[in-house]
């Protein structure tokens, strides 16, 4: 590690050696990062990226709710959006400003107050703006897409980019800019509406999801993508996979399109059980389900 941090380049923000990043994820699993590295500002993260030597491998994780970090630990540095991308404000003209390391839920908050429509759906999205845009997230018929005015991302030369809308490319939980783009920013565009109006709205997908989803859990939200034309917890449900284990690691009673850890499992024990729901889907069923949760490092028999 010591050879590591020492080619590397000078930073303002924090580097952190063998770092623990299973209290980073909501699963509350995973090994080390070999770097970890909180930038100071967007300025801070731009000078890394410049000077960093290329052969070093970049991870970035967000607010770690739709993320499962294997077991072995991440190789080289894994960046962490600090305090200074996790302000959002509004602006005027029915426009927002958020870090991608606001929570969605904060950005929510922050559109009641200013009396503007279209941004309740966040409520129910667990996680960043960073990962909102990435994934497109979305709920209760709602998407990221429907609000966004333009993003602003690092490449990994350090240069910003300035997306638009159109710009993303878009899809059902898929976004067209490159992996190794780094959001920083975001501007998102409401309607004006009464408060109250805003805050039923809000009140309706708060109920909503807590009466659906085992949210008091160490779970990493919605496992797999709704397939065209059903949902993915019925497809898991028919297979029979309610309750189901695996080691430390179940699907959940509650919801069968969510993993959880029961307290001492492995992220081994949750990849697994979930390529056993996907394999047995496709075998007694037909369907092919896709993970919706990012699954990162390396597999403890693939370290040195």
């Amino acid at each position: 590690m010591s050879d590591l941090l020492a080619r590397l380049p000078e930073v303002r923000g924090k580097y952190k050696a063998n770092a623990e990043l299973a209290k980073l994820t909501w699963f509350r699993v995973g090994g080390r990062a070999d770097i970890l590295f909180t930038p100071e500002d967007e300025a801070d993260l731009i000078e890394f990226l410049v000077h960093k030597p290329a052969d070093i491998a970049v991870t970035l994780i967000g607010m770690g709710s739709n993320m499962l970090i294997r077991d072995g630990g991440v190789e080289g540095v894994v960046i962490k959006l600090g305090r200074k991308f996790g302000k959002a404000e509004y602006i005027g003209d029915q426009q927002i400003i958020a870090g991608a390391a606001v929570a969605d839920a904060r950005v929510a908050k922050v559109a009641y107050d200013a009396a503007l429509d279209g941004f309740a759906f966040l409520k129910g999205v667990p996680g960043g703006i960073g990962g909102a845009l990435r994934m497109n997230a979305g709920a209760h018929g709602a998407e990221i897409k429907d609000i966004l005015l333009y993003a602003r991302a690092v490449d990994p030369q350090g240069e910003v980019h300035v997306l638009s809308c159109e710009d993303m490319g878009f899809g059902y939980r898929h976004c067209s800019v490159p992996e190794d783009y780094i959001f920083t920013s975001a501007v998102f565009e409401g309607n004006p509406l009464s408060q109250e109006m805003i805050k039923a709205k809000m009140d309706e997908v708060t109920d909503l999801r807590e009466a659906a989803q085992p949210i008091k859990s160490r779970t990493g939200g919605s496992t797999f993508k709704n397939p065209e034309g059903t949902s993915a917890w019925k497809l898991v449900d028919q297979a029979g996979f309610r309750g189901h284990m695996n080691g430390g690691a179940g699907v959940s009673e509650m919801h069968t399109n969510f993993l959880i850890n029961h307290g001492d499992a492995k992220a081994a024990d949750i990849e697994d059980l979930g390529d056993m729901v996907k394999a047995s889907v496709k075998q007694k069923l037909g369907v092919d389900l896709h993970w919706e949760i990012k699954r990162i490092g390396r597999k403890l028999s693939d370290k040195p």
